[in-house]
């Protein structure tokens, strides 16, 4: 048996590594994706391109501009005179928010009546607009505390000041907020069941289209010998593309591994038999290469739209969240992110670890019966 098995790995490593291109997928392009993710996949906002358009042009009023410049996150990029300007700027993109203060603003201020401003927002990416509402509320709350602290202390007199509750925050696991702690870790997730899908889901139909079958036909290789020699090759390159991604991720991004990488590790091994169970299930069922491809991609892609990967499962359709249930992704980012950044163990990840573990064998073994050892 083992010898057998022996066997069928060399020749999978063989026929994998002789191409040129794929040895490329397999090696540059999980790092190539952990750099886009890394750097572009953010939904940090740190610029917000800004104009002004100022009808009062009083000291209240540009007081506020420079509240909000002093922040760090607004930038003005134009002090506009007319609201056509204003909105072409919206229209071509050119800004993605309009700070407005109408005449008798600074009045208003003066003589303890709600001075109001207008903020313009481009709503077109709705978390962007709401960063920056979020933004804008505070900077313009703690200008509202000063002007009644100042207008209390004339009153009551100078060593009076009112009562304030203040909010004292902390966010633990992501001290600074940073979506890019966030997403690279997850990246790993996608990457091994891109490139295993890939892999697997061509394994056998490439046996049926090169004639390559009809030799294993007459081998007394069994069922399940022919499925481990097929999956143990590929399972070691998932291995070898996890350690890639993680290591960029760490020492490239500076994302924080809390956890053990010991459990990271075994929790891969289980969600490598579900991705590998798949990407074997579709290459038994597809008669070409061309097909399981096809096929695999049809997996792929709603298998990343509903893990939570970019989207909360919790907003999504009841019925979507029960399929959601299906899906091995959802349970290993739990997993992957719950190692970097709380730093858990398995007490408290054990439910998608045995999760991952009931769907790889019932996938694995779907695959077994599934293949024959015949042309149809």
């Amino acid at each position: 048996m083992f010898e057998r098995i022996k066997h069928m790995l060399i020749k999978e490593f063989i026929q994998v590594f002789r191409d040129p291109k794929m040895r490329g997928i397999i090696f540059v392009m999980p790092v190539l994706q952990v750099l886009v993710f890394g750097y572009a996949v953010s939904l940090d906002v740190n610029t917000i391109a800004t104009a002004v358009y100022d009808l009062d042009n009083s000291v209240a009023s540009r007081e506020l501009v420079a509240r909000f410049v002093k922040s760090g996150y607004f930038e003005v990029v134009e002090n506009v005179d007319s609201r056509e300007r204003v909105r072409a700027l919206l229209d071509r993109g050119k800004v993605s928010a309009v700070l407005q203060m109408n005449k008798g603003f600074g009045n208003a201020l003066r003589a303890g009546r709600t001075a109001e401003l207008q903020l313009i927002v481009d709503g077109t990416d709705s978390n962007t607009a709401g960063v920056v509402l979020d933004y804008s509320a505070k900077i313009t709350k703690e200008l509202s505390q000063k002007v009644l602290i100042t207008r209390f202390t004339h009153v009551k007199g100078s060593f009076q000041r009112p009562g304030r509750v203040e909010l004292a925050t902390r966010a633990w696991f992501n001290d600074n907020l940073e979506s890019r702690n966030f997403y690279v870790p997850g990246v790993i997730a996608i990457v091994v069941m891109l490139i295993t899908l890939m892999l697997t889901s061509m394994a056998v139909v490439r046996e049926k289209e090169i004639g390559t079958i009809e030799q294993i036909m007459v081998t007394p290789i069994t069922p399940s010998e022919f499925i481990l020699g097929k999956t143990i090759p590929f399972a070691l390159i998932g291995f070898l593309d996890v350690v890639l991604v993680t290591v960029v991720g760490v020492f490239w991004f500076g994302v924080p591994v809390h956890g053990s990488l010991a459990l990271l590790f075994f929790a891969t091994a289980l969600y490598l038999m579900t991705t590998l169970g798949i990407g074997l299930l579709i290459s038994t069922v597809s008669r070409t290469q061309q097909q399981a491809m096809m096929s695999a991609f049809f997996f792929y892609f709603p298998a990343v739209l509903l893990s939570g990967f970019m989207f909360p499962i919790a907003n999504m359709p009841e019925v979507i969240q029960w399929l959601t249930y299906l899906n091995p992704l959802r349970y290993f980012l739990v997993v992957v992110r719950g190692i970097f950044l709380k730093g858990v163990g398995p007490e408290i990840l054990w439910p998608q670890m045995l999760a991952l573990a009931v769907l790889g064998v019932a996938l694995l073994w779907l695959a077994a019966s599934r293949f024959r050892k015949t042309l149809s």
